[in-house]
């Protein structure tokens, strides 16, 4: 657990430098300081001055991670996030956002509000719902007197979803005398038990089992929607029917109480000049932006880019669509208030809190510890950050080999002369003469930028069943029957729940909650005849199976073991052109990352061929870790081919390799069909030459003369799409050289084969850091939106896939489309193309020459576009979920 450094602030408090700054920040003025000192001054004026402050920064991902680093200064720091939507996108914010910021509202009009509340300029500028900072949660508290159906209409009224059993946030069940809800703020879903009026008991409990973990402090459960149907909404609602006769679908919906996607888009049809956040929050609220040009620009691009698309969306009304609603975001000068601070990087009359960053030290453990021992002999107080007690123990232990004895940080003052090591979540330090204070963060010691914790989503992923009511089912000892539902029953004097599977002749299996680990999700590729309950059937297909199995890991292991036997080559450690290029990595890496790059080294590193498997999803990671591993092999003076099934992916990977490879002398080439005869001659010949060291290639590289001089790693990338023949290539270059695949969907025997310890397996299932989810919206057709999203692309530069499921009627709707959005460039792909039109338009799109590729399903496999950023799937209820788009994959 990170460590509050408040007590610190106490340091600058004596500074004149920082008295000076304060009073500035105070009277409205700008100040300058570096980044990574800004969030000790920031808390440090909030504590000095009272407030509570508002901190605007640019963007979202700028102020979830100064709201981070603040909360180590000012541990009462809350966030309030934007929306993931345009305000006139027919899209609703995430339930969980809603939430959050709700929640923040809330605590900022308690009694002892927050000092600090950080926003990015995006939800500072945007409309809100009057009174949503009076918006009491639902509180439900253990021993206290309660209704449950009042309980139900209120989880009902705050936008919950009812189902049979709670497996998602914003869920809420009941059976019987229980009510379970999963508020959005929470990591576990709570059960309420009533007794009549009275609350038995508050649990927390497990989405996977659904049995209670322990006891809960209570059920608090803030709305899952900012528009809520209140009499008051729908009155309005009813009152806007004759302004807007456009809307009026919409509006009925509304004055009904029908709670649909994308009703937040009303808001100023609803209400006549809607606040925005700093009106919500108390009077005495002073507001600082941090950056002020930075942020006023990028308020500029956002107002800027909406009216583009509301424009956008009246063109296409006039083609017949649906014309869009009054949506903006408010001024600048209104959302942030005429007497503003700022702070930023740069003098602008303002006063200056000096200090210096360690970047040109960066990575230099000898030269900080030099100079922090020269500090402290200064009488500065030194502080030195670590992510995690173990960062920590391994920092004082580093330290100590340079005769720099540092204690744990105990949470107190530290004297004049003083320093300490703590648990805190600092990437990058300062170290400041005006204040007498020095902060090192780990990512200043070890030359790179700490793995950010998993973002919270993922910290607070759950696992489900996933089970719908009329989902095939698997039930390990009865076979195969579909889903029914969820029942409790009564038995004698005891209530519990049951799963309701049902079989052939109409059978029923009703299985108790509690023996979840039996069932599984059905899915096979075809639909299978449900079985008996007490049949021999089930038995008897368990039975081939296992045969069949048992002949196959046979043939397996047999291979395997003489692979294993055999002797391959053993790579050295990790050299400094190693360390160089990973340190040159722009990003974060993931746990998981990280933890399957040491794996495929330390197979490298051993004799014995290695043969791992990396299974992850697109755009994991999965290329970096291959690419480390090819430079690794290249260093030792091994040639590396890379398999890919598809021109495309070749291309792609060229370009990657290249642009990484580029600081050193490695030659990356790539041999595909696109490659003209002359260039492959040269290529093949410098190939068995050893004049090239990474060759990229599709199945051309399987061919007969394609010769190494002397290939130490095999790369496979989605080697389930290759044919028997390419496998049977496959085999004579796995012979006695390291292999590593990449998938991010291994074939049954594959998986079956890592799972069972024959091959390696390291799966990746970390999202990257800051990764931005996946926003679905399901509707009927609505060529407004379909326009709004294309125009909403291409404003940003960026590219969408719009997918069919079938190729009939294709080219009808390219028609549309062009008319739509004249200015789209768009392009068309689908199966029955032959396969040089298909790479060639693919390409085309890789390269940018189309805004929209219009397709069928054929895009699923593992492309890497990385300005599409929108998808759009037209009666995707025909699409095989194993032919998923890519946003589900």
């Amino acid at each position: 657990m990170a460590t509050t450094l408040e007590p610190l602030l106490d340091a600058l408090d004596a500074s004149p430098a920082f008295a000076e700054a304060a009073d500035a920040l105070t009277a409205a003025a700008t100040v300058t300081a570096v980044p990574p000192l800004r969030p000790a001054v920031i808390a440090g004026v909030a504590r000095r001055k009272a407030g509570p402050w508002l901190v605007v920064t640019s963007g979202s991902r700028e102020a979830e991670r100064l709201a981070e680093e603040l909360k180590t200064w000012a541990p009462d720091t809350v966030l309030f996030p934007a929306w993931e939507t345009l305000p006139h996108e027919k899209l609703s914010p995430r339930a969980e956002t809603v939430a959050r910021r709700l929640d923040a509202l809330h605590r900022m009009r308690s009694e002892e509000p927050p000092r600090i509340v950080v926003a990015p300029v995006r939800a500072a500028i945007q409309h809100m719902v009057p009174g949503s900072a009076e918006v009491e949660p639902i509180v439900v508290r253990q021993g206290s007197e309660a209704s449950l159906d009042e309980l139900v209409s209120a989880l009902a009224r705050f936008g919950y979803g009812r189902t049979d059993m709670v497996t998602s946030r914003g869920e809420f069940a009941v059976r019987g005398g229980i009510v379970d809800a999963f508020p959005p703020t929470e990591d576990h879903p709570i059960r309420v038990e009533f007794f009549g009026d009275d609350v038995d008991s508050v649990r927390v409990f497990a989405v996977a089992s659904q049995r209670s973990i322990g006891p809960a402090d209570a059920l608090v459960a803030y709305p899952c929607r900012e528009l809520l149907l209140t009499d008051e909404v729908r009155g309005r609602a009813i009152a806007a029917l004759q302004r807007e006769p456009d809307l009026a679908s919409e509006l009925h919906r509304i004055a009904d109480g029908i709670a649909f996607e994308g009703m937040e888009s009303l808001i100023e049809v609803l209400f006549e000049d809607p606040p925005v956040l700093r009106e919500l929050l108390p009077a005495s609220t002073r507001v600082l932006v941090v950056e002020p040009k930075r942020t006023a620009d990028r308020a500029s691009d956002m107002g800027r880019e909406v009216e583009e698309l509301r424009v956008a969306g009246w063109e296409a009304a006039a083609e017949g669509a649906r014309p869009p609603a009054k949506a903006t975001y408010a001024t600048l000068d209104r959302a942030l208030g005429a007497g503003r601070a700022a702070i930023g990087p740069f003098r602008e009359g303002g006063p200056e809190v000096a200090a210096h960053t360690w970047e040109h030290q960066h990575g230099d453990v000898p030269v900080i510890a030099a100079e922090l021992k020269r500090l402290l002999a200064a009488g500065y107080r030194v502080l030195v950050a670590g992510e995690s007690q173990g960062a920590v123990d391994r920092i004082r232990e580093i330290l100590a080999n340079h005769e720099l004895h540092l204690p744990q940080y105990d949470g107190r003052q530290l004297a004049a002369s003083r320093g300490a090591v703590a648990v805190a979540p600092i990437e990058e330090g300062f170290a400041s003469e005006a204040l007498g204070l020095a902060v090192v963060g780990e990512g200043d010691l070890f030359g790179k930028r700490r793995p950010h914790r998993e973002p919270k989503a993922q910290r607070r992923r759950v696992t489900t069943l996933e089970l719908e009511p009329g989902d095939l089912a698997v039930h390990v000892v009865h076979g195969v029957g579909r889903y029914v539902g969820m029942q409790t029953r009564e038995i004698g004097d005891a209530k519990a729940d049951y799963l309701v599977v049902e079989y052939a002749q109409g059978d029923r299996l009703y299985v108790p909650a509690d023996q979840l680990d039996l069932l599984s999700r059905y899915i096979g590729g075809e639909d299978p005849k449900l079985h008996r309950l007490g049949g021999s059937e089930w038995n008897r297909q368990k039975a081939r199976v296992r045969k069949a199995v048992r002949d196959i890991a046979g043939e397996l292991v047999k291979l395997y073991s003489e692979r294993a036997n055999s002797l391959g080559f053993a790579f050295s450690m990790d050299q400094p052109w190693q360390r160089e290029l990973e340190d040159a990595f722009p990003y974060n890496e993931t746990r998981d990352q990280l933890a399957a790059i040491d794996d495929v080294k330390a197979d490298m590193e051993r004799a014995v061929p290695m043969d791992r498997l990396i299974c992850g999803d697109v755009g994991y990671g999965k290329t970096e870790i291959a690419l480390r591993a090819a430079f690794k092999a290249v260093l030792d003076g091994k040639q590396v081919a890379v398999l890919v099934p598809t021109t495309l992916l070749a291309q792609q990977h060229f370009a990657t390799f290249s642009e990484r490879y580029s600081p050193f002398p490695v030659r990356v080439a790539a041999l595909s069909r696109w490659v003209g005869t002359k260039e492959q001659a040269r290529i093949l010949e410098d190939i068995s030459a050893g004049k090239i060291d990474v060759v990229i290639g599709t199945h051309r590289l399987l061919q007969k003369d394609v010769i190494f001089a002397d290939l130490g790693l095999l790369i496979v990338d989605e080697e389930q799409r290759f044919g028997v023949q390419h496998k049977e290539g496959l085999k004579k270059l796995k012979t006695n050289v390291d292999v590593l695949t990449m998938t991010a969907t291994p074939i049954p025997r594959t998986l079956e084969m890592s799972l069972s310890g024959i091959r390696d397996l390291s799966v990746v299932d970390t999202p990257p850091e800051d990764r931005h989810p996946v926003l679905t919206f399901v509707g009927p057709q609505d060529e407004s939106a379909t326009a709004a999203a294309v125009r909403r692309e291409m404003l940003r530069e960026g590219q969408v896939f719009y997918v069919h499921d079938r190729v009939h009627g294709i080219e009808a709707i390219a028609s549309r489309l062009r008319k739509l959005v004249p200015d789209a460039a768009i392009g068309i792909a689908h199966g029955q193309m032959n396969e040089r039109q298909l790479e060639r338009v693919m390409l085309d799109f890789w390269d940018k020459s189309y805004d929209v590729l219009l397709t069928t399903t054929i895009i699923e496999s593992g492309l890497d576009i990385p300005t599409a950023n929108t998808l759009i799937a037209r009666a995707s209820a025909h699409t095989p979920t194993s032919s998923s788009p890519p946003s589900a994959r």
